[in-house]
């Protein structure tokens, strides 16, 4: 799939094979509840290398969902450093942030989050348009976004035409099709029965065999295990990082 291009300002381009495309420094969240402040992330550093499957785990309240925020240019960090593929986020002012979230990143969601009396080819084409891109050329990126995962004879099927599964291919069409650096996603099987968050998974797997940057967030043991390497948070910090195979 050939790379969209953006204009000449836009934030730096990905970083190049084996570098890396996350770096955090020092991370820290802090939020404000009344005269009380709650610390989210407490410092936590980490990088991430282009290629890599990661699953970010923890219980509910560990961090994790703070962390993908900031990962997905969602958010900013109190205090500390974040990079995406070389750019620093925090230099960056919202307009460029929605520029680089749209070039190097695409979201997976538990919901699906699916537009309810649109086809599926027109779901998918919806960052194009963000990017620029409309017409026949949007509509062949998207056909071929989803011939990727497997829906080729779906691309005129509404949401409430299709099994959950179908609108989870969907979803990772859509994700796909702007050719992003990395997939971010965020409980990607919890709407999903056992079998077909299997399949899911099967074409996440197949995706990062592909060589693109997966990020999964989960509670999942069964989802994290797809992974190469996990990352565990509790309150805030990284309590372990382990790779597949480690002791």
């Amino acid at each position: 799939m050939q790379a969209l291009e953006y204009p000449a300002e836009s934030a730096n381009s990905a970083a190049e094979p084996g570098k890396w495309v996350i770096e955090a420094e020092a991370l820290s969240k802090v939020y404000k509840m009344g005269d009380e402040e709650v610390r989210a992330l407490d410092g936590i550093s980490i990088a991430i290398a282009r290629g890599e499957y990661v699953a970010i785990v923890g219980a509910s309240g560990s961090g994790k969902s703070t962390l993908m925020n900031i990962i997905g240019l969602l958010d900013r960090p109190t205090s500390g450093v974040f990079r995406l593929a070389g750019a620093d986020a925090n230099s960056l002012s919202r307009d460029r942030m929605a520029q680089l979230r749209n070039r190097e990143i695409g979201f997976v969601f538990q919901r699906f989050n699916l537009l309810p009396r649109t086809s599926a080819q027109r779901q998918v084409e919806v960052p194009l348009f963000y990017a620029g891109v409309t017409g026949q050329p949007a509509a062949a990126r998207a056909r071929e976004a989803l011939e990727r995962v497997g829906l080729s004879k779906r691309i005129h099927h509404r949401p409430d035409e299709l099994s959950g599964g179908q609108q989870q291919r969907v979803a990772i069409a859509r994700a796909l099709v702007t050719n992003p650096s990395i997939i971010l996603a965020d409980e990607p099987t919890g709407a999903l029965d056992s079998k077909t968050g299997a399949e899911v998974m099967a074409l996440f797997d197949d995706l990062n065999q592909q060589g693109l940057t997966l990020i999964v967030v989960t509670h999942d043991g069964h989802v994290a295990r797809h992974a190469s390497r996990q990352i565990t948070l509790s309150d805030g910090v990284v309590v372990e990082d382990t790779k597949a195979g480690a002791q």
